[in-house]
């Protein structure tokens, strides 16, 4: 599988940001994917995911009511929107993924890092004034 995000950026506090993911070389319905970040100094960390066949959708408490995960079944993409910026979301994200091996089962959890084995090279999102 091949992903790349798409996206980051500089933004103002409160601003908005919506990140993409093109996914190739794989069958991207039956794909589990997820939206990773890592500050500096810091873990990486699970933001989103949506499951492969029911679209379940997963957040984190950082940003659950603020952000929207999809896919674009035409691109074959999936997207993060994240609206009300603030400068703790300052992070290099990653897009993650892998084949559902036609189960929906996580086995480590949907935000778990270590439920992944593709991913892509990252995209900086810097909220600053």
């Amino acid at each position: 599988a091949q992903l790349v995000e798409s996206g980051g950026g500089m933004v103002q506090p409160g601003g908005s940001l919506r990140l993409s993911c093109a996914v190739s070389g794989v069958t991207f319905s039956l794909y589990h994917a997820a939206w990773f970040r890592q500050a500096p100094g810091k873990e990486r960390e699970g933001v989103s995911a949506i499951s492969a066949f029911d679209a379940s959708t997963y957040y984190s408490t950082s940003v659950k009511g603020r952000s929207t995960i999809s896919r674009d079944f035409t691109k074959n993409a999936v997207t993060l929107q994240i609206d009300d910026l603030k400068p703790e979301d300052t992070a290099v994200y990653f897009c993650a993924g892998r084949p559902s091996n036609h189960g929906g089962h996580y086995y480590a959890g949907p935000l778990n890092k270590d439920e992944y084995d593709d991913w892509g090279q990252g995209t900086q999102v810097t909220v600053s004034s």
